[in-house]
């Protein structure tokens, strides 16, 4: 799937009326489909991921969600445990640099500039739309780099991603 079509489903299945998924969650989904992951519809691993980790404004759930899907894709490229452990955090790792170069933050709270752990300040944030707007650009970018880095592992092989040391 193209970095544009993932984009496009993350989208379809954030902003469906039935919102019933989260940032961790969409991205999961979108990146299990596009990447031929087992059981893309099970988002139940990162159900409590949305909001950076159940409401407490860390790293964005795109970002976790996204390394979840880079972990579960590195451990079926890579030979062994080991090497899917770098792979998947060297995947990461860029894929948090590039966020942070568009974004100018990773965690959510700051992101978004709410505390979605009081009722008040999630309900405003649910009101203001910003899911919709702001949140929205986040996955989407997420969805599609995750989506070309791990493009580029399965076409050039993963030689890079194992053979590099963490940072």
């Amino acid at each position: 799937m193209a970095e544009t079509e993932v984009q496009e489903r993350a989208r379809s299945l954030f902003l469906d009326d039935a919102n019933y998924l989260g940032c961790a969650e969409t991205i999961l989904v979108a990146l299990k489909e596009a990447l031929g992951l087992p059981d893309p519809s099970n988002s139940s691993a990162v159900m409590a991921l949305n909001g950076g980790v159940a409401y407490s404004g860390g790293v964005c759930g795109a970002i976790s969600g996204s390394a979840v899907a880079a972990g579960l894709l590195a451990e079926r490229l890579a030979p062994d445990h080991q090497a899917a452990k770098r792979l998947a955090r060297r995947v990461t790792a860029d894929l948090i640099d590039d966020f942070r170069r568009e974004f100018g933050a990773v965690n959510c709270r700051e992101l978004i500039g709410r505390d979605l752990g009081t009722q008040e300040q999630h309900d405003a944030f649910i009101a203001s739309g910003i899911w919709r707007t702001v949140c929205m650009r986040q996955i989407e970018f997420a969805a599609g780099r995750m989506a070309s880095l791990a493009q580029e592992l399965t076409r050039n092989g993963i030689d890079r991603g194992i053979a590099e040391p963490p940072r």
